[in-house]
């Protein structure tokens, strides 16, 4: 019983701390006594299933940490994680199917946690020709795809400015998440080569949108394109595997690349009818 309440009170203090809140911070939010929640980290108490679920609520910890919390402190699980492809995630699968058709004719993905390609749009094809098929390989990482030699990284105009973007990116899952793999993956990612970063714009210019967001330029046969890109996750999950998933949507940013897009797909439709 010590050994069991030493571990679950090391991961919540741990937690606490990567969410930088005192004990008095986490405490007052989660409606418990700064002493309570002192015995909780260090052992000198055992906090109920319920208690747990509130911390980890306060502390936002994903899903499948706080089942390892659970299971630490001796309880079963709560949230199930499937594959993808159990029948029981069918409606999942149809729900990220929809989103990905729906923002045709802008490219779109969905990636697990660790950045791995789950599903593509068909508009996601023209911008990853000439990729090395090593790069395409299951399971890709949307990672390695973007920087490496190989992959998109010689095409991306601003190619400083994503290469920041994307580790800082996989430097927050690493500390927030204290995910192993993400460290390794952020150790071989700093081993690609650098781009240089965008220049600030002159005082004298008005900002425009890509600005203000950083864009994501890429040289593709057609001409350059311009993307902005939002991310989006399903809200309320109660599954491991869904709330895991992310859709990585990539929309033009100046009128030269709608009209490259909305080219491609009235090729696309006349090939296929």
């Amino acid at each position: 019983m010590q050994r069991t309440t030493d571990r679950t009170g090391e991961l919540l203090r741990g937690w606490r701390q990567r969410r930088r809140l005192s004990q008095l911070e986490l405490a007052g939010a989660a409606g418990v006594s700064t002493r309570h929640l002192s015995f909780l980290e260090t052992g000198r108490a055992l906090p109920s299933r319920e208690m747990l679920l509130r911390l980890s609520s306060e502390l936002e910890i994903p899903l499948r940490e706080q089942n390892r919390l659970l299971i630490a402190a001796g309880f079963a699980p709560r949230f199930p994680e499937r594959s993808l492809d159990d029948p029981a995630l069918d409606a999942a699968r149809l729900a990220v199917g929809l989103v990905l058709t729906g923002n045709e004719p802008n490219p779109a993905l969905a990636l697990d946690a660790h950045g791995r390609v789950i599903a593509t749009n068909r508009s996601i094809d023209p911008l990853i020709a000439g990729v090395a098929p090593e790069l395409l390989a299951l399971p890709i990482s949307v990672y390695r795809l973007t920087l490496h030699p190989d992959g998109l990284a010689p095409r991306i105009e601003n190619l400083g400015q994503v290469r920041q973007h994307l580790l800082e990116r996989l430097e927050r899952r690493s500390s927030v998440g204290g995910d192993p793999a993400a460290e390794a993956l952020l150790k071989e990612l700093r081993g690609y080569p650098a781009g240089q970063n965008d220049s600030p714009p002159g005082p004298e210019r008005a900002l425009s949108l890509t600005d203000l967001v950083i864009p994501f330029r890429l040289r593709t046969p057609y001409g350059v394109m311009t993307f902005l890109t939002t991310t989006t996750v399903f809200g309320s999950p109660l599954d491991i595997t869904l709330a895991e998933i992310a859709i990585e949507s990539f929309f033009p940013a100046d009128a030269a690349t709608r009209r490259i897009l909305a080219s491609l797909e009235e090729q696309r439709r006349q090939v296929e009818s």
